[in-house]
């Protein structure tokens, strides 16, 4: 099998990378810089600008499947000039795809999969969401994955199918949101946000890696939400952190107001609430490796661990 990916460098891109590799497929990648180009036998790079609409259609050349991971952090303070960027990165990186595809004869492109986020659902403390779920958060979050898989979906008329994977907490060793939660922690900074009871559905980077290929593998269509199969509070999770590290948590819990002035509106994300079902790609036949947060966060958090061999 032939993949490009659009966003192989960041982290769930990069594991991609890894596993792709060790099932022996050949990746195709793009990348804004051209001194990032790589000519390998199972690893190419090719130039593109989303942001003119350009990319080089030989990318496409022989390709099976495309994952579209682009779109810059939304871990930066939302001001008007960063919201505009959040929301055009992703919009833009999938148009440009979807021209390129359209000028290209007689591709043969049989699967599509772009990133999207659990941040579509409302907040809340008692509900506990599948992908059926049509009512969207009030946030600008919500806004952005709403435009995000909306125009996803409009690549469904080069009559391939079109899946988007709706990603929860990613717990990683060396990037992401984990290692900057983590690191007060380990250093007797840690705290629990506000009182501790918002749910925060979480999945270890190999297994949203596996995830992607599971659905290009399978020909899957529609939503997925890529989270493991058991939401821990962000109480829970951060005594689990700070048992992995044997450190006691001596602060008082951080309000939110007090987040808000340091961060202003991107606070949001340390104390808003998803419970989310991974029972959809469970009945696809996926199987997690890691089920139990406690056991993904003493894999990624041992620095002897970071370097993981592909899990059955």
């Amino acid at each position: 099998m032939k993949i490009l990916i659009a966003g192989a460098t960041g982290l769930i891109g990069e594991e991609i990378v890894r596993i792709a590799h060790n099932r022996g497929y050949v990746v195709h990648y793009l990348t804004t810089s051209k001194d990032k180009i790589e000519h390998e036998n199972n690893y190419k790079g090719f130039y593109w600008n989303p942001q003119k609409g350009k990319i080089d259609l030989d990318c496409f050349n022989e390709v099976d499947a495309v994952i579209n991971l682009a779109g810059v952090s939304i871990s930066k303070r939302w001001n008007s000039m960063n919201r505009k960027r959040i929301l055009n990165s992703r919009i833009k990186s999938i148009e440009t795809l979807d021209n390129g595809i359209s000028k290209v004869v007689n591709h043969q492109i049989k699967s599509f999969v772009s990133a999207s986020a659990i941040g579509i659902y409302p907040h809340s403390f008692t509900n506990y969401y599948d992908e059926d779920t049509k009512t969207v958060d009030d946030s600008f979050l919500g806004e952005v994955v709403a435009q995000w898989e909306a125009t996803a979906d409009t690549l469904q008329k080069h009559n391939f199918s079109v899946a988007k994977v709706r990603t929860g907490l990613v717990l990683a060793p060396n990037g992401g949101a984990l290692p900057k939660i983590a690191k007060p922690i380990r250093y007797y900074g840690g705290a629990i946000f506000g009182d501790g009871e918002q749910w925060q559905s979480w999945i270890h980077i190999t297994d949203i890696a596996k995830m992607y290929l599971h659905i290009i593998e399978n020909g899957l269509e529609g939503v997925y939400n890529g989270v493991a199969p058991n939401p821990v509070t962000n109480s829970k999770l951060t005594h689990e952190i700070a048992e992995v590290y044997k450190k006691p948590l001596l602060l008082p819990n951080i309000p939110y107001q007090l987040m808000k002035l340091i961060l202003g509106d991107m606070a949001y994300l340390l104390y808003a609430s998803q419970r989310v079902s991974a029972k959809k790609i469970e009945e696809t036949g996926f199987n997690f490796s890691y089920t139990k947060s406690s056991v993904a966060l003493k894999d990624v958090l041992n620095e002897k661990s970071q370097f993981r061999e592909e899990l059955a």
